[in-house]
């Protein structure tokens, strides 16, 4: 997070900066990282990566809590035919390998970042409601719910001030691991062409980029890839 809040704002090279003359220089005082065959610096390279990566799990994360919160509680409240209904459309994203999902939706609507956000998101929407089920299914049997009902509030206001509050705990530790797993499934997307559009850097496309300079610049790919 520090590299890819600071870097950007100090470092002298742009991550799209080309010097010709700099093209493959390895590692030095100068290029922390190297440059690449453009002579772009890797190190801004990554740090922008970083950054890039960072938004877009992020993005993609609040956007699966903003969809998958509300169904999952939804489902977990008021149960049967609701409950069964969203869940087996839930099952059926499911069904479908993370990756794939993703790529089905890039392929549709096109690359770039606020696309990949999107699939992401679409992806891990069913993995957060199904938490926030279980989640309010525990908690709609507990007493201070059931005295809520008896004093005679609103399911609306019941389930804001009660069910909410105390089932998102879970959701909330489940949200920040699929931020890390976001991150990898970004550069996935961008490493097969289907994420972040050139020359906007990512971890992803400068592994892909650097695969054709392996034997001779190899710090094109170990930057980015560690």
């Amino acid at each position: 997070v520090v590299v890819a809040v600071v870097v950007p704002v100090v470092w002298p090279y742009g991550p799209t900066q080309i010097v010709p003359d700099d093209a493959l220089t390895p590692p030095s005082v100068h290029h922390l990282f190297g440059a690449d065959d453009l002579g772009r610096d890797v190190f801004a390279r990554v740090a922008d990566g970083c950054r890039i990566s960072l938004s877009v799990a992020i993005g993609s994360i609040l956007l699966a809590t903003a969809l998958g919160v509300p169904l999952g509680l939804l489902a977990g409240y008021a149960g049967g035919i609701i409950d069964g209904i969203i869940m087996r459309l839930l099952d059926v994203l499911m069904g479908f390998p993370a990756i794939l999902l993703a790529i089905v939706v890039t392929a549709v609507l096109g690359t770039g970042t606020g696309t990949v956000t999107l699939a992401i998101g679409i992806v891990y929407t069913p993995v957060l409601a199904r938490v926030m089920r279980a989640s309010t299914m525990v908690i709609r049997r507990e007493l201070f719910v059931t005295a809520a009902r008896a004093r005679v509030l609103s399911h609306a206001r019941t389930i804001a001030r009660h069910v909410l509050a105390n089932s998102i705990g879970p959701v909330i530790v489940q949200a920040s691991i699929l931020m890390g797993i976001a991150i990898l499934l970004e550069a996935a997307l961008s490493f097969v062409g289907l994420g972040v559009r050139p020359p906007t850097p990512s971890l992803g496309l400068m592994l892909s980029d650097g695969r054709d300079f392996l034997d001779q610049a190899p710090w094109i790919m170990l930057a980015p890839g560690a």
